[in-house]
């Protein structure tokens, strides 16, 4: 059915509920539309989570500090953490040298071990704090303007979808799955090269035109710089793990997704 790859890239992606056959298989014609469409599911989370951030501020009257905090975690409640954790076990897995068998085995723990802490705490804490630099420099820069308040929501919603185009990245056929279980199984190699490539020109342009209708600073370049920016990291990120543990796993998406929208935000906020 044409809806059931929106379908199951929202409940892959997000805290609503799971989806699937009626037997619970998945067709790997399903997961690679669900893969094409995590962009627009990056959007609509980064939806979310600008409103929250832009109700913060004009609501609430609150800093740029605890609005980017709320904002922030309010991505990780609507994606239940998935890709948090994703994060912390694939900085896990990697950060010990082990052999790629041993650190599949360690990514596939429940526990978080220092490198995953570390890895989390220091990645949450770059994207709230350069969110927080984004609003706090459109506030001195357009007192009494909404243009301030839209770059910070902007910004947020360019790194969300940055982040979900990245696993769209991942996912292109030449990209194996380090096992042959699991999430990483399913979606690896599913994509032609073509449909991220085309995804990400239509989002450039769609940043580049959002910066300009917004007067972000540096005019239109800089948002679609930060999509940018996110995706070369995520790609040579995915070429380490497909070096280093044979593949992709569903750890390694939840990782990319983090990592890019961390990436994003930095270049945002430069």
């Amino acid at each position: 059915m044409v809806w059931d790859g929106p379908r199951l890239a929202v409940s892959l992606l997000s805290v609503l509920p799971s989806w699937g056959s009626a037997d619970g298989r998945v067709s790997r014609e399903t997961a690679a539309a669900a893969m094409a469409w995590a962009p627009a599911v990056g959007l609509a989370l980064g939806a979310a989570a600008a409103a929250v951030l832009l109700g913060a501020d004009r609501l609430l009257r609150a800093g740029p500090l605890l609005t980017s905090v709320l904002a922030v975690s309010t991505l990780a409640l609507l994606t239940r953490g998935l890709h948090l954790d994703g994060l912390a076990d694939f900085a896990d897995g990697l950060g010990g040298g082990k052999t790629a068998t041993e650190a599949l085995d360690i990514m596939r723990r429940s526990d978080i071990g220092p490198f995953g802490v570390a890895t989390l705490v220091l990645t949450l804490l770059v994207q709230v704090a350069a969110l927080a630099q984004v609003q706090d420099r459109g506030a001195a820069g357009a007192v009494g303007s909404t243009a301030s308040a839209g770059h910070g929501g902007a910004a947020l919603v360019t790194a969300t979808v940055a982040g979900r185009l990245a696993i769209t990245w991942a996912c292109r056929r030449g990209v194996p799955a380090a096992r042959p279980h699991g999430l990483g199984a399913l979606v690896a190699g599913t994509l032609p090269a073509a449909v991220p490539a085309v995804l990400t020109v239509v989002v450039l342009g769609l940043a580049a035109l959002c910066g300009r209708l917004l007067a972000a600073p540096s005019g239109g370049w800089l948002l679609p710089t930060g999509i940018a920016a996110g995706l070369a990291v995520s790609l040579a990120l995915t070429g380490h793990a497909v070096r280093r543990l044979g593949g992709i796993t569903g750890d390694v998406l939840g990782a990319l997704t983090e990592i890019a929208t961390a990436v994003c935000l930095i270049v945002t906020a430069a």
